[in-house]
C-alpha cells in the first residue's frame, strides 16, 4: 500500500452541525437527571458492548435461549475432554475386538459373550495409567473450561442487565422477540436515548450511530478486505494463488488488530494516539511487526493441542453427517473471505444471512455447470463396480443374516454405500441446462458484488475459479480448518508481518472521529465525496483518488443498501445528491422503457431480476406492462379481501426477528422511483410477503415459492441496475479513451473541423451524461 500523506482527522456526526449541545438554551447542556427507574440507563460507559448485547439478545431469542445454549457448550466441551480420553486410556481393545479374553475366563466358560464391561479398565487404573501427554492436555484442557465457566457466568450477569432493559427500557418481553423486528428494536431504542441519554455527547442516536457501534471492527475489516490490505494470498504448487481464511487465523487477526493487548485500540472506542501521526508510522509498523511473530510462535507452541482439539471435535460434529450423507461433503458454503467481500459497510449478520441464504441455490446451479469430464467417467465406473458389489453383498444377507457374522462384513457393505453415495455427488444431471449469464446475475442480485472482469465471462473456468474461492466445497471448509492450526503459525510469522506498514497506513488515513461514536473506518460513513468511485457515478460527485476509493462500488452499494434497511435515515448531503440522481436516471430510462428497450439498462434490470423467482417475475411484470396491472390484470391485484388482509406477513427463518428493514417497504428505493407504490400495493396483495405457496412444476412434483421482502427486492433491483450503469459507464468511458487515440494518431488532413481549446476536453467532460441515448447491446 501507498504511503499517503494523510493524518487523522476528525469528524461531525452528520446532522450536528459541529454542535453538540441543543440549539435551545444559549449553548448551554442542561442535564436533566432522570427518575430513579430510569438512571440505571443513563450515560452508558461502554456502548459498543452495550448495543452489541442489544443485537445478541434479539438476535439469539432472548436470555433462556443464550444460557441454555452457553451452558450446553460447557458441557460439550467437557464431553469430548472426556469421552476422548476415556476411550483413548480406559478401554482394552483386545479384549473388545476379542483377540485375547478376559484374565477372568475360565477354560470351561470360553463359549461365553464377552459384554462391554470385560473391556473397560476400571477407573483407578486408567488414571494411573495416564501418561504425561494426556496429563498435560487435560491440564490445558481444564483450564479452558475453567475460563469459559468464567465467560458463562460473566455473560449471566450482563444479559440480566440486557434482560431488564428489554423489558423496562424498551418495553418488550422475552417471548415477543421473535415478533419484533431489529428495525423496531433500534427505534425504541432511539426512544429511550431522547428520553434517559445513554450518550450523553449527542441528544439523538441515529441508525448509523448504532451501527457504528456494533460493527466498528467489522467495518474495519471488511475495508481491509476491499482494499486488499487482507487476506493473505498464498500461492500453492498445482493450485495456483488461493485466499486462506479460517476462523482460526481470523481469530488471531481480530486478536491482534482490535481487541487483544498490543491491538492499535486503546479501547472500544479509540484508536491509540500515535497511530493517528505520520511520524510514528516507521516505529509502530516494526512493533507491530514484532507483536505478529509473538502470536504467530504461540500459535506454534500451542499447534499440538489445537490440532488434537480440531480432530476431535470435527470427529463428533460430523462423523455421523458423513455416514448418513456421503454427499454433504460435496455441497457448498459461503466461504470466510467470501462473507468479508460481499458484506457491505454497516451490515448486521441477519442482514448479511438473509442476502446469502436467498443467493445459496442459484450459486450452487451456477457451480454445478462445471463439470469435470474425466471426473464424471471415472465416478461413472467406480460407482458400477461398487454397486455391483454392494447389490451382491445386500441379496446374500437377504437370503442369510448370518452372512453378516462374517468378519468385517457389515463395514465393508457401509463403506461401499459411501462410496456409491460419493460417486453421485461427481455425476451430474444430464437433463438440466443452466445459462451461466443469467445464473451470474441472479446469484449478483442477492449479494450485490462481483469483480468487473466476470461479466460477460460467467462461462469461463477462470470466474469459476474466482467464484469458488467465495463459495467453497463443504470437503475443502473442513479441510482447510483442520490444516488451520499448522498453516496459521506460517502466516502470521512469514506473512502478515510483512504488511504491518500497510495496516498502520490504513489506520491512519481511514479513521475519523465521529462525535457521540468514537474513532470509525471512513469507508463507513459511506461518503460518497470522499470514498466514491466515479465509474459508479456522475462526473463531479466525488473528488477521491484511487487509493481513498472503495473497491468495486461498495461504497454506492452499501449506501443503497443501508438507505433501503433504514428508510428514516438522512444522509448528507453529497449522498442524497446521489441518491437523487440515480433515482432521476431510473425514471428517464423508465420513461423510455417502451421505445429503447435494446439500450435500456433498465429493462435488462428487470430482466434479470424476473429470473430470480415468481415474486420477483411478477414485481418486474408490473413494470413492463403497466397497462394488464391497471386493469386488474397484473400482479397488484388481490383475488379477496381476505386473501389481501392475510398475507401481508414475510415467512421467514428464525421468525420476523431476521427481517432485514422495516416490516413493509417504506417506499424510498429505486424501485418506488421508477413506479410509485408498486411495493405498497404488492406488499398489500400479498404478492411480495405472501406465505410460501406450493405451485405445481409438472405431473408429479411442486415447487416452493418463497416469499420475496419488499426491501429486499428493491435492494436486487439496485444492484442490479447500478452495475448495469456501472458496466455501460466503463464501456463509454473506454470507446471515449479508444476514439481520442485513434483522432490522434490520424493525419491533420483528416480532421478539418477539430476545434483546439485547450478546455474542450473539460467541458466536454462535465457535459457528460451517464448514459448516452444510444448503446450497443451486450
Amino acid at each position: 500500500m501507498a504511503n499517503f500523506e494523510t493524518s487523522y482527522r476528525p469528524l461531525e456526526s452528520y446532522h450536528d452541525n459541529g454542535d453538540e449541545t441543543p440549539q435551545e438554551g444559549g449553548g448551554i447542556m442542561i442535564h436533566v437527571v432522570p427518575e430513579s427507574s430510569k438512571a440505571r440507563w443513563n450515560h452508558i460507559d461502554d456502548l459498543d458492548s452495550f448495543f452489541t448485547r442489544v443485537y445478541h439478545y434479539h438476535q439469539k431469542h432472548g436470555f433462556t435461549c443464550m444460557m441454555l445454549q452457553e451452558t450446553l457448550e460447557l458441557v460439550q466441551f467437557a464431553f469430548v475432554v472426556v469421552f476422548s480420553t476415556f476411550l483413548l486410556q480406559c478401554v482394552d481393545y483386545p479384549i473388545l475386538f476379542q483377540d485375547r479374553l478376559p484374565f477372568q475366563y475360565s477354560a470351561q466358560n470360553v463359549s461365553r459373550k464377552i459384554a462391554l464391561n470385560d473391556a473397560i479398565i476400571p477407573l483407578e487404573q486408567c488414571i494411573s495409567h495416564l501418561n504425561g501427554g494426556v496429563i498435560i492436555s487435560l491440564l490445558v484442557a481444564l483450564f479452558f473450561w475453567l475460563l469459559r465457566i468464567f465467560k458463562v457466568v460473566y455473560h449471566f450477569f450482563q444479559y440480566m442487565e440486557i434482560k431488564s432493559f428489554f423489558s423496562t427500557a424498551l418495553k418488550i418481553s422475552e417471548r415477543d422477540l421473535d415478533n419484533m423486528t431489529w428495525h423496531e428494536v433500534q427505534r425504541r431504542m432511539q426512544e429511550v436515548q431522547r428520553e434517559q441519554q445513554m450518550c450523553i455527547h449527542k441528544q439523538e442516536l441515529t441508525e448509523l450511530d448504532i451501527y457504528h457501534r456494533i460493527l466498528r471492527f467489522k467495518n474495519y475489516m471488511v475495508a481491509m478486505v476491499n482494499k486488499s490490505v487482507l487476506p493473505v494470498r498464498l500461492r500453492v504448487p498445482f493450485l495456483g494463488e488461493i485466499v486462506f481464511l479460517t476462523r482460526g487465523l481470523k481469530y488471531n487477526l481480530e486478536m491482534i488488530l482490535f481487541w487483544g493487548p498490543w491491538a492499535p485500540f486503546e479501547n472500544n472506542w479509540h484508536l491509540k494516539e500515535e497511530y493517528k501521526k505520520i511520524s510514528k508510522r516507521k516505529e509502530l509498523a516494526d512493533l507491530l511487526s514484532k507483536h505478529i511473530l509473538w502470536i504467530g510462535i504461540a500459535n506454534f507452541v500451542l499447534c499440538p493441542l489445537i490440532l488434537l482439539w480440531q480432530i476431535l471435535y470435527f470427529f463428533f460434529n460430523y462423523a455421523e453427517v458423513i455416514k448418513r450423507e456421503p454427499g454433504s461433503l460435496g455441497a457448498r458454503r459461503w466461504s470466510i473471505y467470501g462473507r468479508l467481500y460481499m458484506r457491505h459497510f454497516n451490515e448486521l449478520e441477519h442482514e448479511l444471512n438473509a442476502r446469502l441464504n436467498r443467493a445459496y441455490k442459484l450459486a450452487s446451479r451456477y457451480m454445478s455447470i462445471f463439470t469435470s469430464h474425466i471426473l464424471t467417467i471415472i465416478a461413472k465406473n467406480v460407482a458400477f463396480f461398487t454397486g455391483s458389489l454392494l447389490a451382491v453383498l445386500v441379496i446374500l444377507t437377504l437370503i442369510d443374516e448370518d452372512f453378516l457374522q462374517v468378519d468385517h462384513m457389515l463395514t465393508t457393505i457401509t463403506i461401499l454405500g459411501m462410496i456409491v453415495a460419493g460417486c453421485r455427488v461427481f455425476i451430474p444431471d444430464e437433463h438440466l441446462v443452466w445459462c451461466p449469464e443469467k445464473l451470474m446475475m441472479s446469484v449478483l442480485a442477492h449479494v450485490h458484488y462481483m469483480p468487473d472482469s466476470w461479466k460477460g465471462n460467467a462461462h469461463t473456468s477462470r470466474v469459476r475459479d474466482e467464484f469458488a474461492q467465495l463459495f467453497q466445497y463443504k470437503a475443502v471448509y473442513l479441510f482447510e480448518e483442520l490444516m488451520s492450526p499448522v498453516v496459521t503459525p506460517i502466516v502470521l510469522c512469514f506473512y502478515l508481518r510483512h504488511k504491518a506498514l500497510d495496516i498502520v497506513d490504513f489506520y491512519r488515513n481511514f479513521t475519523v472521529e465521529v462525535v457521540g461514536v468514537g474513532d470509525v473506518c471512513s469507508f463507513a460513513q459511506m461518503d460518497i465525496r470522499k470514498h466514491g468511485n466515479p465509474q459508479w457515478m456522475s462526473f463531479g460527485q466525488t473528488e477521491a483518488t484511487q487509493y481513498l476509493q472503495a473497491e468495486d462500488g461498495k461504497t454506492e452499494l452499501s449506501l443503497m443498501h443501508f438507505t433501503a434497511t433504514n428508510p428514516e435515515w438522512q444522509p448528507p448531503l453529497e449522498s442524497t445528491a446521489f441518491i437523487a440522481n440515480l433515482r432521476e436516471q431510473a425514471q428517464k430510462d423508465a420513461e423510455m422503457l417502451h421505445v429503447l428497450q435494446e439500450e435500456n439498462p433498465l429493462y435488462y434490470s428487470l430482466h434479470s431480476m424476473s429470473s430470480l423467482g415468481a415474486g420477483y417475475s411478477r414485481l418486474a411484470g408490473s413494470i413492463l406492462n403497466p397497462v394488464a396491472q391497471t386493469h386488474g390484470q397484473g400482479l397488484c391485484a388481490p383475488s379477496s379481501d381476505n386473501e389481501a388482509s392475510t398475507k401481508t406477513m414475510p415467512n421467514m427463518k428464525g421468525g420476523i426477528s431476521h427481517t432485514e428493514g422495516p416490516m413493509h417497504g417504506a417506499g424510498t428505493g429505486l424501485l418506488s422511483s421508477v413506479h410509485p407504490g408498486v411495493l405498497q400495493q404488492v406488499s398489500g396483495a400479498g404478492v411480495l410477503s405472501s406465505p410460501m405457496q406450493m405451485h405445481q412444476h409438472d405431473s408429479n412434483s411442486y415447487v416452493v415459492e418463497a416469499p420475496v421482502q419488499p426491501s429486499a427486492a428493491d435492494m436486487s433491483f439496485s444492484a442490479l441496475y447500478m452495475h448495469e450503469l456501472h458496466h455501460r459507464r466503463c464501456r463509454l468511458r473506454n470507446y471515449g479513451d479508444f476514439h481520442s487515440r485513434t483522432l490522434w494518431n490520424r493525419p491533420a488532413s483528416e480532421m478539418p473541423n477539430i476545434q483546439e481549446s485547450p478546455h474542450e476536453d473539460d467541458e466536454r467532460a462535465e457535459k457528460m451524461p451517464l448514459l448516452e441515448p444510444k448503446l450497443s447491446k451486450y
